[in-house]
């Protein structure tokens, strides 16, 4: 039994369910005994009957170095010497049944390549960081006051040597890093590296939650592409999924022969639609290990940020389930709050431990307080994905422009709630893939005319209160859906429209983090003001973006129809000269040009609302971006 005072400690948090760090205690170690040095493995599986350690180096016959149980709760542990880095292993466990099961540990740090499935020993301290500076200036920066905009990208299918053959971590962070920082992007957010079994899950089907994909590299492989992202003023941010995994033999499903890791009850186990299996919230031991692996992420590998897949999954009983395949909580409700404490757990302890990460939910119902403190009732997370924003506005840009005045709704309903949450704006891979079309093919018209919707939908994304997310291949128009089996079309940038897309992905973040109008209050309701949201029969908005100096301010027309509008009047609220900084329209990224060359100078009488207007050319499928840049002659007479 265990004699150890800091090992009991650590061991009675494990089973309070409050051990942050698990991930010290269980797994595969290097230590020292007695002079001899060798690997301390440890693994939790209280319904066992024996467990042991097996590999190459007993040719996996579970006689030979069985395990201790060293505690009721069901701790097994063990000490082989001689083993080293690189020892491939599994745990062997005889069930209550009688049956011998082969399982990867749920704590090993690395994994074989896919389709083999050993845990393979790997130490966490041999990686030499360089990103100091980076990480101490994290705790400076304030997210919610920042430019933030994300680039997501699943590694396998942005480019690879040939079909599944990928790689390495270190290769993509030559090619990946100057290309996303050459183009403007804040973060790079990558699809799930948890080691998987199944290619297309791309990750969201995990069967290694410790264990970075061996698919492109080791895990001082991937620490060296988080540092040089670091490097080059780029943050990184994982996909991570603790609503459900995998069925897989080797995995987690019945790891000691009973539900472990998983609920009891079929009802609230099962993730019909996905073929997985959800996690026992209410099980202490279940959230030590994924409140640690949260942890574990960040902290190891110096991730800035965790976008949780799939929160609504967790949050509600009924979630993709029909009548009668699932069960009322104790109150009579459809919540899992079982869940939903958990999820408020996980959130105070990894900001407790780094408080300047981002914790970013994907939630797709009109939960309250997703992105609020927890003290104030909140889930505890610092971002939300805008879900009724991305479907409303895919929803309106599909339409041909004659219909959309007939939909208007689609374009400003989201400012009815932009501010009653932290919101990322996320054009993801889920919306261009399975049939759905890449962002590019949705919008209607000739070829012309969807290079310019889609031109015009970016720059309303960007002049939109929330910090961006756009997925690979939206940058330059991929043409084709993504196809997760292939690398992208990199062979349209040898076309002049999607290398103008390009260009103007380009251009855009540069207006985009020069201007803090566009990201300094896009939180707060005084970032954003009206000008005109009702001309829905000419499908025309205006609005201004603020910044905390009034000088800042910018003024955003759109139009969504491929009509020009020349003396077209717009209110704005102070007099003086008004320059076109910005216009989707602009003939080197492929429009027609129809710009407000000239400065606009504002008319001493009130319009839409304001006290003073310009009168502008208003482009087709066009967005302009407007600044005052000098006061009128009337101030200065005043002056």
């Amino acid at each position: 039994m265990v004699q150890n005072t800091t090992l009991e400690h650590d061991i009675y948090l494990f089973h309070e369910g409050n051990l942050r760090y698990s991930y010290r205690l269980l797994g595969a170690h290097s230590e020292t005994r007695d002079g001899v040095q060798g690997i301390r493995f440890a693994v939790w599986a209280p319904n066992a009957e024996q467990v042991s350690v097996v590999g190459m180096f007993n040719e996996w016959d579970g006689r030979e170095n069985p395990m201790e149980r060293i505690n009721e709760n069901g701790i097994w542990m063990a000490f082989i010497p001689g083993l080293e880095k690189g020892t491939m292993y599994k745990y062997e466990i005889l069930t209550s049944h009688g049956h011998l099961r082969l399982k990867s540990d749920p704590y090993a740090f690395s994994s074989e390549l896919r389709p083999d499935t050993a845990s393979v020993v790997y130490p966490l301290d041999d990686y030499e960081w360089k990103d100091d500076e980076w990480m101490k200036d994290r705790k400076a920066r304030n997210p919610y006051e920042s430019p933030m905009s994300i680039y997501e990208l699943h590694l396998g299918s942005w480019k690879y040597i040939e079909p599944e053959v990928y790689y390495n971590y270190r290769e993509y962070a030559e090619m990946v890093i100057p290309y996303v920082k050459d183009l403007g992007y804040t973060h790079i957010e990558l699809l799930p590296l948890t080691e998987h079994p199944f290619d297309r899950s791309w990750g969201y089907q995990a069967t290694g939650y410790y264990s970075v994909t061996s698919r492109y590299g080791t895990p001082d492989d991937f620490k060296y592409f988080v540092d040089q992202c670091h490097k080059h003023g780029i943050g990184v941010i994982l996909d991570w999924v603790p609503g459900h995994f995998c069925k897989d033999e080797h995995g987690l499903r019945r790891f000691d022969g009973e539900a472990l890791y998983e609920y009891e009850n079929p009802s609230k186990a099962e993730k019909t639609q996905w073929g997985t299996l959800t996690f026992d919230f209410a099980r202490e031991e279940v959230q030590s290990f994924l409140i640690s692996n949260a942890i574990y992420w960040l902290n190891e590998y110096h991730l800035d940020g965790l976008r949780v897949d799939a929160v609504a999954s967790m949050l509600y009983l009924d979630f993709g389930k029909n009548d009668g395949e699932w069960e009322l909580n104790e109150y009579g409700g459809r919540e899992n709050l079982e869940a939903v404490s958990f999820i408020k757990k996980m959130n105070e302890a990894v900001f407790d431990e780094s408080p300047d990460v981002l914790m970013m939910a994907e939630e797709s119902t009109s939960w309250p307080l997703v992105s609020s403190p927890t003290y104030i009732g909140g889930l505890g997370f610092n971002y939300k994905w805008n879900m009724g924003w991305m479907n409303d506005m895919l929803k309106y840009m599909e339409m041909d422009p004659i219909h959309r005045k007939h939909h208007h709704n689609l374009i400003t309903f989201s400012l009815f709630y932009a501010f009653s949450e932290n919101f990322v704006l996320p054009i993801s891979h889920d919306e261009v893939v399975h049939g759905k079309k890449s962002l590019l093919n949705k919008m209607p018209g000739d070829y012309w005319q969807k290079f310019a919707n889609l031109r015009a939908f970016l720059a309303y994304m960007y002049a939109h209160p929330g910090k961006k997310l756009m997925f690979m291949g939206g940058e330059f128009g991929q043409f084709d859906e993504w196809k997760d089996l292939e690398d992208l079309d990199w062979e349209l940038m040898d076309y002049d429209s999607h290398a103008s897309i390009l260009d103007y992905t380009k251009q855009l973040h540069q207006l985009y983090r020069d201007m803090p109008a566009l990201w300094e209050l896009d939180h707060k309701e005084e970032g954003f003001m009206w000008i005109d949201p009702h001309n829905y029969d000419q499908s025309i908005i205006s609005f201004a973006r603020n910044s905390r100096t009034s000088n800042d301010q910018l003024i955003v027309v759109c139009n969504f129809t491929p009509e020009v509008y020349h003396d077209y009047k717009v209110g704005v609220p102070k007099h003086g000269s008004y320059k076109e900084i910005f216009s989707s329209d602009a003939e080197h990224f492929g429009g027609s040009g129809q710009m407000n060359g000239l400065p606009l100078e504002a008319a001493a009488s009130p319009w839409q609302g304001q006290d003073h207007h310009i009168t502008m050319t208003i482009p087709p499928l066009g967005v302009s971006f407007l600044k005052r840049t000098s006061v009128s002659k009337e101030e200065n007479h005043e002056k």
